[in-house]
């Protein structure tokens, strides 16, 4: 492995690979795994960085300008991933590498706290979860995110979440603490409810209807959540039945808001992704090549297509996007906006 090369990443530009000089030295690594049966076949890399909180390049079309990523790679194993281009700087295989080899930054919590602490920090927004999902298996067992919400709820700095992992509502209690003092945004990704679709291309990632109860949960507890709709992968959940099911779950469970984001394939992902496609609905490869001839995004007219039909069904189920004015959630890019993100675990 390439160590050195383990630099801030480019969050929400992974194709632009490693800009600072790298986090932490070769020498403070220790790798391990368990033998038991949730993190079988799983290597963790236990890393003490030298920096927490990363900067989003000014290119970006991100609408946040700071993230906090205790983990790179992610055992969702979602086959989309845009993250996975990330594991390539270090080496590692940009499939099965990035849903096994994972780098944990073991002293992020006190490392957080002390930035947060310095007087040049001026309290910005910071999001979390932009790059992969903070409450990943992983977290389970190094529990990372209960002294970053601590940190974040004592120097009253303003974060959101964005996740597929139900282990979010371990941390409810400190949550419902922090939101007392600062603005919290929470949201929760959910792209489609088809069982079958979900088994084979979010294998690692708990239930959609799981992740619609952590929606009600937070919600009974006066913590407002929306539902990030992303993926919506074209020809595999997009059938207006599909969208109707996915958005009446979501509106049933209590969501604030929905923004749909379609499929996108950035270099790294979309070599997984196409693959998997070719084993599971090679009648759909040439459809995929051609509507992604002309890059990452799926065209215009199809994400606006989309966007139109997710938004009249939510207002038919009494929900909406996220609007100017509203209580802040996550951030995310408006789904009509040219090449919009999206985001993962989830």
């Amino acid at each position: 492995m390439r160590w050195e090369n383990l630099a801030v990443e480019s969050d929400g530009n992974p194709s632009a690979g490693p800009t600072n000089p790298a986090l932490f030295g070769a020498e403070t690594v220790t790798t391990r795994t368990f033998d038991t049966p949730e993190f079988r076949g799983i290597t963790f890399h236990e890393i003490r960085a030298r920096s927490i909180v990363n900067r989003v390049p000014g290119a970006s079309r991100m609408p946040f300008e700071w993230t906090v990523n205790p983990y790179r790679g992610c055992t969702h194993a979602c086959v989309y991933c845009f993250a996975r281009k990330t594991h390539s700087y270090l080496d590692l295989d940009t499939g099965l590498g990035f849903d096994s080899q994972i780098v944990v930054k073991v002293n992020a919590p006190e490392l957080l706290r002390r930035q947060l602490g310095s007087r040049r920090w001026l309290g910005d927004h910071i999001a979390m979860g932009t790059n992969v999902d903070c409450y990943q298996r992983a977290e389970g067992r190094y529990r990372l995110m209960p002294g970053i919400i601590a940190a974040l709820r004592d120097h009253a700095n303003p974060f959101s979440i964005l996740t597929k992992g139900t282990l979010i509502l371990r941390d409810l209690d400190l949550l419902k603490q922090a939101a007392a003092v600062t603005e919290v945004g929470i949201s929760v990704s959910v792209g489609f409810t088809d069982l079958d679709l979900w088994r084979t291309v979010e294998p690692g990632t708990p239930a959609p209807e799981r992740r619609l109860d952590v929606v009600r949960t937070l919600s009974a507890h006066g913590i407002d959540c929306g539902v990030l709709m992303a993926p919506v992968i074209p020809f595999l959940g997009d059938d207006p039945s599909q969208l109707r099911a996915t958005v009446r779950a979501i509106a049933a469970s209590g969501a604030t808001s929905v923004t749909p984001l379609v499929l996108h394939l950035r270099p790294g992902a979309r070599e997984w992704f196409m693959s998997w496609l070719g084993h599971h609905h090679p009648h759909l490869v040439r459809r995929y090549e051609r509507l992604y001839a002309e890059g990452a995004y799926a065209p215009k007219w199809y994400q606006r297509r989309i966007t139109r039909q997710v938004h009249e069904l939510a207002e038919e189920y009494g929900i909406g996007p996220t609007r100017a004015g509203m209580p802040r959630r996550i951030p995310v890019p408006e789904p009509v906006a040219p090449e919009p993100t999206q985001l993962t675990l989830l």
